[in-house]
């Protein structure tokens, strides 16, 4: 009898431990299926410079959204299908998991596809060469990621107030850019610490070399501005993902959901880009769509307790039609409101 209350006690210990068991699912994760993961992501992109674009060329729109449902379609398969007959444990809520963490990746970087083009604008990057600094970016963007996962992950694990932290965060986040007005957000590239350490330590060519990142002028080798592109793409991506990656906790702790949807979600941003890049304005209220999805992260993940008594394992469901609906109708809201003319805001001259 003694012994058959000792392990009721320590089940609710463990369960009281693991609070978050209906976000971190029990898989059987090897080195191989991080090994698989990692060939998969490099024989993708060896592809795609390799072979696909192998010559610099402008990327149009309609290639762009070939591409973008395409590795749309590589995420929605592993999560649907490879990943539940590779791993153990994968079953129908870990998918859910996986799209709802790949979804709010994959929208955050929209938020993140806007930046990029006012980087490319203001250093005047000629849009066939803007897919290769796309490209090298991304390998940044794996490792990067990747330390700031594995740390994220090192801080959930040992201490576990870090996430009510990262709630806030998000919360404060969204909040911010609800209040935040579009003039306001947009980054001013002539005062960049970036730019200005990057043009004070290294040598910086006044002009392009096709698409070469380093060239030689003046008998010595210098980077050249599309360098400078590549470093201040590399950082805005790290200050997105300051972002992301909490929000990402606040769906799932299991490392290896974090990480793939994660990269999926890198992935399809180079073509997400340019199928976004030049339909700016026919978006204008994704912005509030994305800050809500921040709100609602950040607020579940401070009332996640009374959140679990109240839906249990449905909690991952009603995120992912949550998430889905709050990015749907500010789709929605964008495609019906009429996009800003040039005029907008400036009173008529008499």
């Amino acid at each position: 009898m003694s012994e058959t209350c000792i392990d009721a006690v320590s089940e609710s210990e463990s369960q009281a431990s693991g609070r978050d068991f209906h976000m971190a699912p029990i898989l059987n994760i090897s080195i191989g299926h991080w090994a698989g993961f990692f060939a998969f992501v490099l024989g993708a992109l060896a592809l795609d410079l390799g072979l696909f674009h192998r010559k610099s060329h402008e990327v149009r729109a309609r290639e762009a959204l070939v591409w973008t449902l395409i590795w749309a379609g590589c995420a929605f398969l592993f999560g649907t299908v490879v990943a539940p007959r590779t791993i153990q444990g994968w079953d129908a809520s870990t998918s859910a998991l996986f799209l709802t963490g790949y979804l709010v990746e994959l929208c955050l970087s929209m938020d993140n596809v806007f930046v990029i083009a006012v980087i490319f604008s203001y250093f005047g990057v000629p849009q066939r060469w803007q897919h290769r600094v796309l490209f090298w970016g991304i390998l940044g963007a794996l490792v990067l990621r990747g330390g700031m996962i594995w740390l994220g992950s090192e801080l959930i694990q040992r201490v576990h107030w870090t996430l009510y932290v990262f709630g806030g965060f998000l919360l404060i986040t969204g909040t911010k850019m609800l209040l935040i007005r579009e003039e306001e957000a947009q980054p001013d590239l002539s005062q960049n610490p970036v730019v200005r350490l990057v043009r004070r330590c290294l040598p910086v060519s006044p002009h392009f070399d096709e698409e070469r990142f380093t060239t030689r002028s003046e008998g010595r080798w210098m980077i050249t501005p599309l360098a400078v592109v590549l470093f201040v793409v590399e950082t805005t991506d790290v200050v997105f993902a300051l972002d992301s990656i909490p929000a990402i906790f606040g769906i799932t702790r299991e490392p290896f959901l974090v990480f793939t949807s994660n990269i999926f979600a890198i992935l399809g941003l180079r073509s997400l880009y340019f199928v976004l890049a030049s339909a700016m304005d026919y978006f204008r209220h994704l912005k509030t769509g994305l800050a809500l999805v921040l709100v609602f992260i950040g607020a579940k993940m401070l009332a996640e307790e009374p959140l679990l008594k109240l839906l249990g394992d449905r909690l991952k469901y009603v995120s992912l039609a949550v998430v889905i609906s709050l990015i749907a109708l500010s789709i929605l809201a964008s495609v019906l409101s009429k996009p800003k003319s040039p005029n907008d805001g400036k009173g008529s001259e008499s």
